[in-house]
């Protein structure tokens, strides 16, 4: 089972960008996934998180009230829309999984908490 990201691309601050996460070879839809990021000399930080219904979702605090992470059951993807992009939001995205924990809500919040990862998608930000 794959995870592959897609979507990343250059955009002026203020606009808005959509990435999708599709897996390939098997699905998730009974575990929770989420999206992270990493900025050029930064570590990797949590982003969003999904439950495995897609009812409920959780946002970390930069990104709350721009970003809102979906999920289509029937395309096997997941995506994360994000609006008044700034600057700041420069960094490549991964989408991950839990595959440890049948129907989880939204309380993976660590890299620990995910066993499968994407590629990663690259997002810029110009000012």
């Amino acid at each position: 089972v794959q995870l592959q990201a897609s979507g990343g691309g250059l955009v002026q601050a203020g606009g808005s960008l959509r990435v999708s996460c599709t897996t390939l070879g098997g699905n998730f839809s009974n575990y929770a996934m989420g999206w992270f990021r990493q900025a050029p000399g930064k570590a990797r930080e949590f982003v969003a998180t999904i439950s495995w219904s897609g009812g409920a979702t959780y946002y970390a605090g930069p990104v709350k009230g721009r970003f809102t992470v979906s999920r289509d059951k029937v395309k096997n993807t997941m995506y994360l829309q994000m609006n008044s992009l700034k600057p700041e939001d420069t960094a490549v995205y991964y989408c991950a999984a839990n595959s440890r924990t049948l129907y989880a809500g939204t309380y993976f919040h660590t890299q620990n908490d995910y066993n499968y990862w994407g590629q990663g998608t690259l997002v810029t930000v110009s000012s």
